[in-house]
């Protein structure tokens, strides 16, 4: 029993916990950021004020992660983010392809617990702060409300991830709040006083149908004229969620400070919402239906900005312009919403694509005037129009593990953030981060430590692409389709493809490229063919002429024709896709970007893949082949299809696909990375987009490793994930590598060859 006499004043309890990096904001990008620092050696603590991670991605929003993918609505190929991002996001693919937002939750829970390197505080805000000087933070004071405990944090370093910016603040780094104006940086796009300054916050609900009739009774506070939402007419009771982004509030109020009357509002909206579904008589589908869930805190979108030594802005992401510093990318749309959300008369975003992805350099990754400070997640130094691209989650979780690297690096070499911009430094973060899967645009991979550099390969089969056989379905040109190849600089190809014509008619067949070979935007025609058809089945010659003047892809695109239909083909295979000219109005795509005024934004069309099991390829038998799969790929320094496939795809006949590294004299071999094709087109949204797999059908689930002896030395089953480490428990001494990839159970096997994007070695 405990029984204390009464006293005049008691103080809390207290915990002091010290760690090299202290990371404030458990959401995707503090997430990432931990645990890429945790992995790369040093102590993290990890501070949320939530009792669960993921912030507008956890089970209290129920946000869908994206990012440059944009729900494989714009032009970017190949543009999911990659490293632990990556890894968290397959792991919810494979566990969860229904996007149910607790068992996210769990993911999300799980890999932070599982870091021995990372000290998880939930449900514990940070309000005070500690500086040794002006320009220095020492500490923080944070408290859990649920243990009742106080704690002092105390690190050399710090990242504010929290999304307000509340170590920012407090610490008096500079920071902005609302839209500059044209003039300061020459961005076109920069919105009038009357579109309004800031994002609002969202809030949504989930239903269920309980198979006999419900009653709803509304509150006293729910909307009662559902009419002053001038969209009320797209309510329905079929969307839920964050499908309902749409239900918006706030952007004329402090986004930070008025938070709570925000919600109230929100809630109003949503309860007034339901009761218009439910008593309206309109909806008689929704008798049976009742509400399940209610966000209990709004998604924030837009609040404070922090400066750093320099400010992404909206040529930065047009123009696609390059940085020596890059660390990270981004590539969805600048979508700007109006201040009055979902009061608006105007449309609920007003969303503008780029051509391609964009780098973010790593000067907006910290504070201009806080010298241990650390920026992740959507408050980095951004003007107003490009953190309308910068913003969302996906995005900032890439940006965030770039600071756990560059916080891992500042440690080691007893460093400061700002010391990392010398370039010989910020090299050695590039190259740490691309060990891990992170994606930088234009940067290659270039590790000397790497066995596999200096080693000689053969593989047991090249495959080919001399044919995409026409053993698919007949599809109508009822929308203009293309076939991507990628293809070396020089003539191209003799093609056949494969039609049926329904009565005699004229094809139109376009050539064209992208103006930037990185860029998978098809802006430039290189040759157009007409063609006459007969009426019925009949294989078309595509004879083109003209040179390709440096290697990329290619685009060959039959344009509408109702009359038409076109052949497609089973075979999948690594960095080979089809795309249409279709519209994805929900990323504000409707086949052709066409801006209405001079905004700095370009005009272009879109043409993008069909999610799977569609979106076959084209029907094409290919003359000479393509020969671009070979094995050397897996030592370029790339992990996935860009300009090129930069993977090795083994021949589809090949019953024991194999790739053997060889040295001439024995290594001792410790530690082996191999990286697979995860697809990292398909943007694996975390919620309600229901996915046809659990597994991404090129990548290899099983393989085996084999040391020259030919033993059996590694076994690896059930492989879902882009990164596999393998680490000897003693270090192998052999003159010879062989991986044994195993097509069994890939999933269509038959269709799809094995593949691997990267093989790295290392003594230790």
């Amino acid at each position: 029993m405990i029984r204390e006499q009464v006293t005049d004043k008691r103080t809390l309890k207290t915990s002091r916990h010290e760690a090299d990096l202290l990371v404030v904001g458990g959401g995707l990008s503090g997430v990432c950021c931990a645990i890429t620092a945790a992995r790369a050696g040093i102590s993290v603590i990890l501070v949320q004020d939530r009792p669960v991670l993921g912030g507008n991605s956890s089970s209290e929003v129920r946000l869908w992660v994206l990012g440059a993918t944009s729900h494989m609505g714009n032009n970017n190929r190949w543009a999911r983010e990659g490293g632990v991002i990556d890894e968290l996001l397959l792991e919810n693919l494979y566990r969860n392809p229904e996007g149910n937002p607790l068992i996210f939750d769990t993911i999300l829970l799980e890999k932070v617990i599982l870091e021995p390197n990372i000290k998880l505080l939930l449900n514990t805000a940070v309000y005070e702060m500690e500086k040794s000087d002006a320009d220095t933070i020492s500490g923080l004071k944070a408290f859990c409300s649920q243990n009742s405990t106080s704690y002092e944090l105390v690190a050399p370093l710090f990242c504010d991830a929290s999304g307000d910016g509340i170590v920012g603040f407090q610490a008096g780094a500079a920071f902005r709040m609302g839209a500059e104006g044209r003039e300061e940086f020459g961005e076109k796009f920069a919105p009038t006083a009357e579109y309004g300054e800031l994002l609002g916050h969202s809030l949504y609900f989930y239903t269920k149908d309980t198979g006999r009739p419900v009653r709803f009774v509304p509150p006293a506070y729910a909307l009662d004229d559902i009419t002053k939402i001038p969209r009320y007419k797209r309510f329905n009771a079929q969307e839920y969620g964050c499908q309902l982004w749409w239900i918006e509030y706030g952007g004329r109020l402090d986004t930070v400070h008025d938070t709570e009357t925000i919600k109230w509002e929100l809630w109003k909206v949503v309860y007034g919402v339901w009761n218009y579904i439910k008593n309206s008589g309109q909806f008689p589908e929704a008798d049976t239906m009742t509400l399940e869930w209610v966000g209990q805190i709004p998604g924030k979108r837009e609040s404070r900005r922090f400066e750093g030594d320099y400010m992404l802005t909206q040529q930065d992401i047009v123009e696609q312009r390059t940085h020596p510093d890059a660390v990270a990318f981004g590539g969805w749309s600048i979508d700007l919403h109006p201040a009055d959300g979902i009061f608006s008369e105007k449309p609920g975003c007003n969303q503008w694509h780029g051509k391609g992805i964009y780098q973010i350099p790593y000067r907006c990754l910290y504070s201009r005037n806080i010298n241990n400070l650390f920026l992740a997640g959507r408050i980095i130094s951004a003007s107003h129009v490009a953190f309308g691209s910068s913003r969302v989650m996906a995005t900032g979780a890439h940006v965030g593990q770039a600071v756990g690297m560059a916080a891992a690096v500042c440690r080691r070499d007893h460093l400061l953030p700002r010391d990392l911009t010398a370039p010989s430094r910020i090299i050695t973060v590039q190259q740490e981060l691309l060990k891990t899967g992170q994606h930088i645009p234009g940067v290659h991979l270039k590790d000397t430590a790497d066995l596999a550099q200096v080693a000689t390969l053969t593989a047991s089969s090249e495959f080919v692409l001399t044919e995409l056989p026409p053993n698919g379905p007949l599809k109508s040109l009822t929308h203009s389709s293309a076939q991507m190849l990628p293809l070396p600089a020089g003539v191209i190809p003799h093609m056949t493809a494969f039609v049926n014509a329904d009565q005699a008619t004229t094809l139109t067949v376009e050539l064209r490229r992208s103006s930037k070979s990185f860029n998978h935007t098809p802006d430039v025609t290189m040759e157009t063919l007409t063609i006459p058809l007969a009426k019925g089945k009949q294989a078309l010659n595509l004879a083109f002429t003209t040179r390709l003047d440096e290697p990329g892809y290619v685009f060959i695109m039959f344009m509408k024709n109702e009359h038409v239909q076109l052949h497609y083909s089973q075979l999948r295979v690594t960095g080979v896709l089809s795309v249409f000219n279709k519209i994805n109005a929900a990323v504000s795509n409707y086949g052709k970007q066409e801006p209405t005024e001079d905004i700095g934004v370009d005009t272009f069309e879109f043409w993008c893949p069909e999610r799977r099991p569609a979106g076959e390829n084209i029907a094409l038998r290919i003359e000479s082949g393509i020969r671009l799969f070979n094995p050397s790929n897996v030592l370029n320094g790339v992990q996935r299809p860009t300009h090129q496939p930069n993977g090795w795809v083994a021949d589809l006949t090949d019953t024991d696909p194999a790739i053997t590294l060889s040295w001439p004299t024995p290594q001792s071999i410790s530690r082996v990375e191999l990286r697979f094709d995860t697809d990292f087109d398909h943007p694996l949204e975390t919620v309600i987009m229901i996915h046809p797999e659990t597994v991404s059908p090129f990548c290899v689930p099983d393989y085996v490793v084999c040391n020259d002896q030919q033993e059996r030395i590694f076994h690896q089953t059930g492989n879902h994930q882009t990164a596999n480490t393998i680490r000897f428990a003693q270090p192998v001494v052999t003159r010879s590598l062989t991986i044994h990839l195993k097509k069994k159970g890939l999933g269509q096997a038959d269709f799809v060859p094995a593949s691997l994007m990267e093989v790295r070695c290392y003594h230790t």
